[in-house]
Formats: C-alpha cells, structure tokens, sequence
C-alpha cells in the first residue's frame, strides 16, 4: 500500500466526507459515509454519507452508490476501475450493494468492533451472527469477487515515521 493512497484516503475523509456526515448527523443520520475515488490518479468521483432519515436503506455506502449511479453513464467510471472507501467496515447490506454493483475492492477506517464498541452501534455484528451465522464479523474478506482493507492495519503496516502524520 502506498503512503500517497493512505494521505488520499484521509484527505477524502477529512474534505468530503466528514462534511457530509456532520451534516448528516445534526438531520438525525448516523456517521456512516463512504466516497469513490479513480484508481489511476485518485481523483474524487463522489462522495456520500447515511440518510436513512429519507430512507432507512440508505446507509452511507448505499447512498453513495446511488449517487454515483446518479451520475451520467458516459461520465462515470466503471466500477473495475474505483476504489471504494468507507467509513466503517460495511454492514451485511452494503457488502451486498458493493457485491452486486461490481467493485473489487473496499477500503474502510473503522471495523466492527470500533463501530459496535466505539459508536455504540452493535446492529452490523448481531445482524451478521444472527442471519448469516457469521461469528465477530468474520466474513471472508478476500473472495471472487472483492478484497477488503482495513485502513488502520495497512497504516500499522508502513515501515517509515509517517505513520503519525
């Protein structure tokens, strides 16, 4: 993992979504939000953050996603060719909407545990064991369709100083 793709990944964060999430909350939303950047030169194709306060489906990846496929055809990138970022390890219903749009990959900050024991959000780890028989959130996080990537651990992986920064 480059240290110029993690800079990017917090600059999203940081300029685009978090605006959009701290807007989001004082609506009533959760934090969740998620952006989609080019793979080639790492521009910011959207941005999106939760607004189940309009739609309970529309997590922070949903409504993303249905934003990017707002986008006109002819203009957007195709999905192969994205990376997707998200705020929070993806719930069962956004791995699926992430699955089915046809991205190979996700990236996110927070894992379950920080969400459940950080945000007190429990839902994406009960929902996981009680429906799919999935034990903390142990789904397989590289399989034919996508690879997952946890910010922090590709942080702790960096062997240089910037891991501070």
């Amino acid at each position: 993992m480059s240290e110029i793709l993690l800079d990017r990944f917090l600059e999203v964060f940081k300029n685009d979504i978090l605006p959009l999430t701290y807007d989001g909350v004082d609506l009533g939303n959760k934090i969740f939000g998620a952006a989609i950047i080019k793979k080639d030169d790492y521009s910011l194709v959207v941005a999106g953050s939760n607004n189940e306060t309009k739609n309970p489906l529309w997590h922070g990846e949903i409504h993303t996603l249905k934003k990017f496929y707002e986008l006109d055809k002819k203009m957007r990138p195709n999905e192969k060719n994205c990376i997707f970022l998200s705020s929070h390890e993806p719930c069962s219903l956004c791995l699926s909407a992430i699955t089915f749009s046809g991205f190979d990959n996700f990236y996110y900050l927070f894992p379950y545990e920080s969400t459940s024991d950080e945000f007190n959000i429990p839902h994406d780890l009960n929902i996981l064991k009680e429906v799919f028989n999935i034990a903390n959130g142990k789904y397989k996080k590289e399989n034919s369709y996508w690879k997952s990537y946890g910010i922090n651990s590709l942080i702790d992986e960096l062997k240089t100083d910037n891991k501070k920064n």
